[in-house]
């Protein structure tokens, strides 16, 4: 099959789906780590997607016997409900009486008197394979914090939906943040088992602290398959297409272009009241999850990507550049389109990308640009594996 898509073309092979039946999750696996857990006090990282075939695994652990102490709560919350960004307070969950920590907002890593009488910590988040997804991140200081006051942690591994390819370029040290902490690309390919592994063995964590760190690997899963998420991993993020499709929009939230933020599909399309090539419209209102999205209330001019994201990213297998040059050449206002609070930098991780789209670099050349580091990584990777690569 060839692709073309706003002028690009593109040979794809056919795309292999994995549905939930038919991996075990690492938080399915519990005869792996129910003895390692038994007769200790517990703490669980968790969300909404922390399901075990769609029980939550709060609740299957506490019917099992297992102490839990106390619950942390990640961007978006434990439910899952709240706006990108939107400060996360500590509550109580009305389901268990379980204690609720917030590690978002000003305190990200758990203090140590968070972590005290804990004995291990379960970490069980389902990611996307994203650099400026900040759920590793979360990751990271909770290793680094357990690191510090001699707490084990468990990772209880989930498949990478886009974990079929790794593109994109490397975050330079300079542009670290809480949307890009380590030198990986934009696309980096790996579970959150496999990345907690690079932290450890990199010594990427704080100090340069080593975590007692166990991974509770998935069974029947590689990386060559497209793995169907059985929830919803954040309220911007409702299917699959706009999962598939988060690695080349993200970038637009360090400019002008609205991603859909308020719409029915957002991370599906993109938009802005001014652009001056378009074939769609929209127009953002506030809704659950997107409370003040940009350009409320205005119609957008854009492009509805809903159906390439569905039936052809997978095939793709690669960070798709085009939109942002795109959205850039038919912006009315150029001076305009990059944020000024330098959050594009951030995003993209590089300072040259925002220079290369202003100058009008061809995606050939810009690809060209990072591909040493690409490359480097790619092999870095590889050590850190613990499922079969994708070819």
């Amino acid at each position: 099959m060839v692709l073309s898509v706003f002028g690009q073309e593109k040979s794809l092979p056919k795309a292999r789906k994995l549905t939930q039946s038919e991996v075990q999750v690492g938080a399915a696996r519990l005869a792996e780590y129910l003895p390692l857990i038994e007769g200790k006090t517990v703490a669980i990282v968790a969300n909404q997607t922390s399901e075990i075939q769609g029980t939550h695994l709060v609740d299957t652990l506490l019917s099992k016997g297992i102490q839990i102490a106390k619950v942390f709560a990640p961007e978006h919350g434990f439910r899952g409900t709240a706006d990108a960004g939107e400060k996360i307070a500590d509550s109580r969950d009305p389901t268990t009486g379980l204690t609720i920590r917030s590690l978002y907002g000003a305190n990200k890593r758990p203090k140590a008197s968070d972590l005290k009488g804990i004995d291990v910590v379960l970490f069980d988040i389902q990611d996307v394979g994203v650099r400026f997804y900040t759920y590793i991140y979360t990751m990271t200081y909770v290793m680094e914090a357990c690191a510090e006051n001699g707490v084990q942690v468990i990772v209880l591994d989930r498949p990478n939906p886009n974990g079929f390819y790794v593109d994109g370029p490397v975050l330079k040290r300079e542009n670290a943040s809480f949307v890009g902490l380590h030198p990986i690309p934009l696309v980096h390919g790996m579970t959150v088992g496999e990345y907690a592994q690079m932290l450890n063995g990199e010594g990427w964590l704080r100090n340069g602290v080593r975590c007692d760190l166990q991974v509770i690997a998935c069974a029947g899963y590689t990386h060559s398959d497209h793995y169907q998420l059985p929830v919803k991993p954040s309220p911007n993020l409702p299917n699959m297409a706009s999962v598939y499709l988060y690695p080349s929009l993200g970038l637009f939230e360090g400019t002008v272009v609205s991603v859909g933020r308020g719409t029915d599909y957002p991370f599906q399309v993109f938009g802005h009241p001014q652009l001056l090539e378009a074939d769609f419209s929209f127009t953002p209102e506030s809704k659950p999850g997107a409370k003040y999205p940009p350009h409320k209330g205005v119609l957008c001019k854009g492009y509805d990507l809903r159906e390439f994201g569905e039936n052809q990213m997978t095939r793709y297998k690669g960070f798709y550049l085009f939109w942002l040059l795109t959205a850039y050449r038919d912006s009315e206002n150029q001076a305009s389109f990059f944020l000024k609070n330098g959050f594009f930098h951030k995003l993209s991780g590089d300072q040259q990308l925002m220079e290369q789209v202003k100058n009008g670099k061809s995606e050939k050349e810009i690809r060209a640009s990072w591909q040493n580091e690409l490359d480097q990584f790619k092999k870095l990777r590889k050590s850190y594996l613990l499922y079969p690569d994708f070819e």
